[in-house]
């Protein structure tokens, strides 16, 4: 038990996150087991619980910082990041919104060293997960900080993001409406995203199912200023049928 859990403790010191799933799976134990050898090693002060894992110490102040938002769908929102980053060239330069599903695309770019990029961000998460990467050159939007997920915004980060001009840029939304647009519910975001999209030559809307329908505030764009939808397979098939209607570019991460 004991050669378990600090093998446990190596995993989450050399990744900085480790999942209950796989730790199971490598180790041939129950996850009620790694639970429990995830909460002994908490209470000694030596990594942090996180909803179906665990994160090194020096990490947890992220998790302190982050909506529960970042945590939910978390399985569909890595699938989507890793699709999404078949859509990135080596040498190109992007920008990284500071919503939750774009943060899942920083932290799979982290993993993948293979595609040298130059990264524009708004998210101090996404930043703090990009920073002194070697394959990754990062630039940070400057303004007040604010938002639940710790984001500049505001209008020093809008008069910041003039001075840029980035092959593709990846952004999360509140919801889709297939008849009005890309919506928002919170002002500051929605001219950041507004400022996004001005200064990209392509956008790509990252978006778990979930996404799709429900109330808005506030239009961010019509559907035609979006180059791709990318979703999980749980999108409903009324909704890819609605896509097809309106020539919409809908990619699903299987």
């Amino acid at each position: 038990m004991e050669k378990r859990r600090q093998l446990i403790l190596k995993e989450v010191e050399e990744k900085g996150e480790v999942r209950v799933a796989f730790l199971s799976q490598k180790y041939n134990c129950s996850e009620v087991t790694i639970r429990n050898d995830i909460r002994v090693l908490e209470q000694e002060g030596a990594l942090k619980r996180v909803h179906g894992g665990a994160i090194a110490l020096e990490k947890a102040h992220v998790r302190k910082y982050s909506a529960e938002s970042v945590y939910r769908n978390t399985e569909q929102k890595r699938k989507i990041a890793a699709c999404a980053y078949n859509f990135i060239d080596d040498q190109d330069t992007i920008i990284i919104d500071d919503a939750s599903s774009s943060f899942y695309l920083a932290l799979y770019i982290k993993e993948h060293p293979e595609k040298r990029l130059a990264i524009v961000t708004n998210s101090l998460l996404a930043g703090n997960e990009l920073a002194g990467l070697d394959h990754v050159d990062l630039y940070m939007i400057g303004g007040h900080v604010g938002g639940h997920l710790a984001a500049t915004m505001g209008d020093d980060a809008l008069e910041n993001m003039k001075h840029f001009q980035v092959d593709k840029a990846f952004i999360g939304v509140h919801s889709i409406n297939f008849d009005v647009g890309i919506t928002s519910i919170a002002t500051p975001q929605m001219q950041v995203k507004r400022a996004i999209l001005n200064m990209s030559h392509k956008v790509y809307v990252l978006a778990d199912s979930s996404k799709f329908g429900g109330g808005y505030l506030s239009v961010i764009c019509p559907m035609k200023d979006i180059y791709k939808i990318i979703t999980d397979d749980s999108i409903s098939t009324e909704n890819i049928k609605k896509a097809q209607k309106e020539n919409i570019s809908l990619v699903i991460a299987r």
